[in-house]
This record gives structure tokens, sequence and C-alpha cells, in this order.
């Protein structure tokens, strides 16, 4: 196996872990490079996403590693986009070491988090393959966009819930909040579908599983040039319970209980979302507010291990 150059930039809360020593060391003595940059406050990830494509000029750097949860990936990739014209790809490919809770990415592309060491070994000599990245107005995701109060149960879930009860935590605090939910307007247009109503939620997918792992976009594909739309109208009176608690155990591809509460499942390349009152949008986790949203992909713009 050719001998590769990984740079590794590791959100500093995962700094500590021996299995991420481990790691290193394992990839190392495999006869690969890997040089590490710690994250220690905001800014971080920029600044060292700028000195990766600097360091790439003079010594190459095969892959970029994302070490930290789907937050970090997201920094990770939109810093390195962000350095770059849009018409032009990065130099490296990116990979992900999952240190995060729910590592719903790392997930997809079937990473194990419980084995550190395997999945950097996997980022030294799984194939660099083409990979789609999302868009709202302009900002990247590069798992999945979500709108709406499920959204803002995930951004709002204790972080020590999550650790202890997984996704089961966005459910507890989904009930927890049952007093405030409320139905969102919205105007969904496409380029062969359009849709008008109140919503609970709505999921925009290049990945498949948000909120720690459900399966919010199932027959999302990371490089076929569209994006998942999955669509949660606001059920009738009584039945939202019924509805997370499904999400929660089979997601949304359950037939029987996908057509009972009305999911609406469409691809698209481009589409827009007008909502009658100001919502949250989740791009990987960070947070965006507006009612008026345009949705893109932008096909294999980078190239991911996987």
């Amino acid at each position: 196996m050719e001998k590769q150059h990984l740079r590794l930039i590791l959100n500093g809360k995962s700094a500590d872990r021996q299995d991420v020593r481990d790691a290193v060391d394992a990839v190392r003595g495999m006869g690969h490079d890997v040089s590490v940059r710690v994250t220690y406050e905001p800014g971080d990830v920029a600044r060292l996403a700028a000195e990766a494509l600097r360091d790439q000029e003079e010594q190459r750097i095969d892959t970029l590693v994302s070490g930290g949860g789907d937050g970090t990936l997201h920094e990770v990739v939109d810093a390195v986009l962000h350095e770059l014209p849009e018409s032009e790809k990065p130099p490296f490919a990116f990979a992900v070491l999952p240190l995060g809770t729910a590592n719903d990415f790392a997930g997809h592309i079937g990473m194990d988090a419980a084995d550190i060491p395997a999945c950097l070994r996997f980022a030294a000599r799984a194939p660099a393959k083409p990979m789609d990245i999302g868009t709202v107005n302009g900002c990247i995701f590069v798992n999945m966009a979500t709108g709406g109060f499920g959204t803002q149960v995930t951004a709002q879930t204790d972080p020590a819930l999550k650790k202890l009860l997984g996704g089961a935590a966005y459910l507890f605090t989904g009930l927890q909040r049952f007093s405030e939910l409320a139905a969102c307007e919205a105007r969904v247009e496409a380029e062969d579908f359009s849709w008008e109503g109140s919503f609970l939620a709505l999921a925009v997918g290049n990945g498949r599983r948000a909120g720690g792992g459900i399966e919010l976009c199932p027959r999302a594909k990371l490089d076929d040039g569209f994006l998942d739309v999955t669509i949660l109208p606001f059920p009738a009176s009584g039945k939202v319970i019924d509805l997370l608690s499904t999400l929660l155990e089979s997601g949304v591809d359950d037939a029987h209980h996908g057509a009972k509460h009305g999911v609406i499942q469409r691809k698209s390349q481009c589409l827009t979302v007008e909502t009658s009152e100001p919502v949250q949008f989740n791009l990987d986790g960070e947070p965006m507010n507006g009612q008026s949203w345009k949705i893109a992909v932008r096909q294999h713009q980078i190239e991911m291990r996987r």
C-alpha cells in the first residue's frame, strides 16, 4: 500500500482519549504519516484548515481527517471550502474519526465508533470517492439540514442526557417541550413537486441519519447528485407522541407508519422553503434562523474516504 499522509484535526475535547492515541500509533505503525492538530477555542478549525491548504503546497496531504462529531466534520469541510473558489475542489480527500455523541454521518458510511483505531486505519486505506455537498442559502452541510420543532429538540437537548440516553434523549426532550408544540406553515417548491401545509419537521439529507441515529432520509445517497427531502406533516391532535415514537423506533421508512402519518419523501436538486413564521434550520447541528430558504446540491464537490 502506498504511503499516505494524514492530517488529523482533533476536537480538543477528545485530545486526552487513549483510543485516539492508540489509533495514531497504529496508523503510524502501518508506515503512514499522521500529523495532529488540536482545537482549543472558537476559530481554531478555520485556522487549521487554512494551514492544511498551505502545507499541502509544500508537502502532500492525502487526507484531512475530522476528529470529532458531525459538527466537527461540518466545520472542517466548511472551513476548507470557504478558502477555495466554489469551482475548485479541495486538493485532498476527507475522512472521519467519529468521536462525537451521535456520529450520524459515520454511521451512514458504516464506521464503528466503538473501535477508533479501526476507523483511523480505514481513513488511511479506504478509497476516496466523490461526494455531494448540500447548501442552504449558500451555507454548506455535509450530512443533513433539518428544520422545525425537531430541530429545536436537537439543538436544546442536554449533552449529558444525550450521552446517557443516546437517540432516546431527543424524544425525551420533545415530550418535555410538548406544551410548546405549534404547527409551522410552509410552502415547499422543487423541480417536480410542491407542497403546502403545516409541518412538525422537515429534513433535507445528503446522508441518511440525524438526531442520534434516526433515519430521516433512509434512501439518501452521498454521490447521486440529489438531496432527499422528507416532510413530516403536523399530525392530528393527540398524535404527536405517536409520530415521535415512530421516528425513534423505525425512522420514516416504515411503509405502514409513513402512510399513517402522511410522510412525504422526494429527491431534489434544488428546492425553496418559505415559512409563515421564523423557523430554525440546523445544518449538521449548526443553527440558522429565517423564513426563506433556498436549498441546493453541489454534485461531487469533495472526495471522502468511505
